[in-house]
């Protein structure tokens, strides 16, 4: 994990992701955000919000393959390829002090006629080993939502030891996308 007291440059974010594409997943299997069993050691943990407005459903795809949600949520981020299997992202998160560094590959796309996003699972530059999930979900009567799903645990020795903050910091940045994407499909 990288910390840094200024907001890293695209030159930064660069190097972090040249540097991450050869780096191999922190967990095993992937794919376990999507409803696979939660496996030993790892905590499962599930956001959501309800979408409204005229065409949200197209509007919260569109606003998760364009990474709208992600940066609207404070990231800084930089990928090296659109939403795809084995795209690789560098992201820096601000913190109260400072941003956290993070890598990450996209493990799983989901793309039905009612269901769309993606899962990303972290590479060796992340506070945390797992995988996160965001889909826009459409249900039968016609309610839009957005669900974030975590499976995960703390890398970091103080997270480790002190489980509530590093839950409540993950509770932070989920609010922030859940918040980002309402804003993404409300209507002008």
């Amino acid at each position: 994990m990288g910390l840094r007291l200024r907001a890293p440059t695209e030159t930064d974010l660069a190097a972090q992701l040249e540097r991450c594409r050869i780096d191999e997943l922190t967990y095993g299997p992937a794919g376990i955000s999507l409803g696979r069993e939660t496996p030993r050691g790892l905590e499962r943990r599930h956001w959501t919000t309800t979408l409204r407005g005229n065409n949200a459903f197209e509007r919260g795809c569109e606003a998760l393959r364009t990474w709208t949600v992600h940066r609207g949520a404070g990231p800084i981020l930089l990928a090296d390829g659109p939403i795809a299997v084995g795209t690789n992202v560098a992201f820096s998160a601000p913190l109260p002090i400072g941003f956290v560094d993070r890598t990450f590959r996209i493990v799983a796309v989901v793309d039905e006629p009612d269901r769309y996003g993606f899962a990303y699972g972290t590479l060796p530059v992340h506070p945390e080993t797992g995988e996160e999930s965001f889909l826009v979900v459409r249900d039968l009567p016609g309610a839009v939502r957005f669900d974030v799903e975590g499976v995960s645990r703390p890398t970091q020795r103080l997270a480790r030891v002190v489980p509530p903050a590093a839950n409540r910091l993950q509770d932070a940045a989920v609010r922030r996308y859940l918040s980002a994407m309402e804003h993404a499909v409300a209507e002008d």
